[in-house]
């Protein structure tokens, strides 16, 4: 046999040793409790042991777990779960693995974040997890503002979020917005303006369509805050003037306090109760809006589509 065919048989014979090794490591580590079920498992608590597991696929590897975490979060979303125990450690284990799959400290931030039932309810561990993003990727800006997101929306700690922008702000190609959102949360701006603004830039700073659709959806629901907020003063305007509360929105046209009949940002109409409250016709549309909830409402269970949110390594 010649010197190099030799070598290409030795060598494909031990790349092949090493996959199947890799395919019984993870066999291993997925039943080491017996008759768990997915959910159940916590696959090995230490990132440190699946990595010496891993046989060297580590990018391989932290993609599979990056699966699993996102499987597992959309599993528990889906039925308006209240407990995700396993999501930090899975997210760990994957950012451990492969500390530059940016898109795990991304979109597992935003699962770990909010409270219940939209997420995890774990801003603290979610602060960490980024972190160790930055650390690893402090190119990457997008991990700055996530983090001074979270600890604007989630902890309302203003002065780390501006420090966390403005950070983010030094990055070389950064989005401009950094720098006037870490200014503005410096001198603590209005909830809604300052929220506007971050959802603003989640839009345009994102390609990707969940992201995207989260943040109109967000927008939407300050828009209608901002509407029935206007609305219910005219509302209270006129109950001054006349002493009665208005029974339509026509009647508050015909006074010259509307120049129309108001829309919801998707251009249904606002409907006005008996109690002079202004509310939503389809309040379904919008599950971020805090106000024009009609009363006895119950908002349908959470949907979580899990598009691929996978990353090449």
């Amino acid at each position: 046999m010649k010197p190099s065919l030799r070598i290409t048989v030795i060598a494909t014979t031990l790349l092949l040793i090493c996959l199947v090794t890799s395919a019984l490591a993870l066999h291993h580590l997925d039943s080491m409790r017996k008759r768990a079920t997915l959910d159940e498992v916590l696959y090995v608590p230490s990132p440190k042991i699946v990595k010496r597991l891993s046989l060297g696929y580590d990018g391989l590897l932290a993609d599979i777990y990056w699966t699993r975490a996102v499987q597992y979060f959309g599993g528990k979303h889906v039925v308006g779960s209240r407990h995700y125990e396993l999501l930090a450690p899975l997210l760990e284990i994957t950012t451990g693995l492969d500390p530059h799959l940016t898109i795990a400290y991304e979109f597992g931030a935003n699962f770990l974040a909010p409270h219940p039932p939209n997420g995890a309810g774990e801003p603290e561990r979610a602060i960490e997890l980024v972190n160790y993003g930055i650390r690893n990727n402090s190119e990457d800006w997008k991990l700055y503002y996530n983090l001074g997101f979270i600890y604007y929306m989630e902890l309302k700690d203003y002065g780390k979020a501006a420090d966390a922008f403005a950070r983010g702000s030094k990055v070389p190609g950064a989005h401009p917005f950094l720098r006037v959102m870490a200014a503005q949360m410096a001198q603590h701006a209005g909830e809604s303006q300052m929220a506007r603004m971050m959802w603003t830039t989640a839009y345009q700073s994102s390609q990707d369509p969940d992201i995207r659709a989260n943040a109109v959806s967000h927008l939407r629901g300050l828009q209608v805050d901002q509407d029935v907020t206007n609305l219910e003063l005219l509302v209270s305007i006129f109950h001054d003037r006349t002493g009665r509360l208005p029974s339509s929105f026509a009647e508050m046209q015909t006074a010259g306090m509307l120049p129309e009949a108001p829309l919801d940002p998707l251009g249904h109409p606002y409907k006005l109760s008996s109690t002079g409250d202004v509310e939503l016709s389809d309040p379904d549309q919008f599950p971020f809006a805090q106000k024009g909830i009609p009363r006895g409402y119950v908002p349908p269970p959470p949907k979580f589509l899990p598009s691929d949110m996978g990353g090449a390594s």
